[in-house]
């Protein structure tokens, strides 16, 4: 994230949606690849991601999701291989935090108040410490209330706090829920899609549940993203599954880690 993006002065681009990888579940992360150190990898001016193709049906869900074997998992894919190790991929989430969920003791924020900028020092508004924590693991909220409502407050480490429009991939483009992802290039390149065929087990080890790795199953995620070099891991996917709306998504059984993953290409 994984999490994750911004395009700070088009020749010195930043990464807005990720902050960081958290790579300890036992520190209380694991669901989200967004945290405190490491950052997605931030594309050269010119890289651009191919037209990605109209989505192909996907395969029929199976009566046990979770309990797809490998080979069954690679038939499932549209070439009938899976990609990467199967049974060995690690789904993390991330997503945009809302803020009328949040309750906590407002805080004055500076940074930028325009998308092409890094490092700003103007003041942006005041929000509760809450709503600005998650935003720093996830990497950006919608504004609700006061002069910037309806606007996103977004976070990078190579940028800090900055005022905008939207959410951003890494290319500048809007994410998108349950469509934009990132992972490390060394496994899959920018622009690859795919389709997970196999959600493994929640990162406690519990089974998922049947409803959300339908979920999950159905979506047809493209890499808009990369993770730096030695913060991705390999095997690893981090996904976007969209904007908070009536409740938190931190609390949302979509909000998980999916461990021992099998994914395949979509076309």
């Amino acid at each position: 994230m994984q999490p994750r993006t911004p395009l700070a002065p088009p020749l010195r681009t930043a990464v807005m949606l990720c902050a960081a990888v958290l790579l300890s579940a036992a520190a209380g992360c694991g669901r989200s690849a967004r945290g405190a150190s490491g950052e997605l990898e931030v594309p050269p001016p010119t890289a651009t991601v191919p037209t990605a193709p109209a989505s192909a049906p996907g395969p029929a869900p199976s009566a046990s999701p979770t309990a797809m074997s490998p080979s069954a998992a690679a038939s499932a894919t549209p070439d009938g291989r899976p990609l990467g190790r199967p049974g060995k991929w690690r789904i993390t989430t991330y997503y945009t935090a809302l803020q009328s969920l949040y309750r906590g003791k407002p805080k004055a924020v500076r940074g930028c108040l325009k998308f092409h900028c890094s490092h700003g020092k103007d003041p942006l508004g005041s929000y509760p410490q809450d709503f600005l924590k998650v935003i720093q693991t996830e990497g950006s909220g919608r504004i609700t209330s006061g002069p910037e409502r309806g606007r996103y407050l977004n976070w990078s480490s190579s940028v800090g706090f900055w005022l905008d429009d939207t959410t951003r991939d890494s290319a500048g483009r809007p994410l998108r829920a349950w469509t934009s992802a990132a992972a490390d290039r060394s496994v899959l390149a920018r622009g690859r899609r795919f389709v997970i065929t196999d959600c493994g087990r929640e990162g406690n080890g519990h089974p998922v549940e049947a409803k959300v790795c339908r979920k999950f199953q159905k979506a047809r995620w493209t890499v808009t993203d990369l993770f730096r070099p030695g913060y991705g891991g390999e095997d690893h996917a981090d996904v976007y599954i969209g904007e908070e709306t009536g409740s938190r998504l931190a609390e949302s059984p979509f909000y998980t880690t999916l461990r021992g993953a099998t994914i395949g290409p979509s076309s």
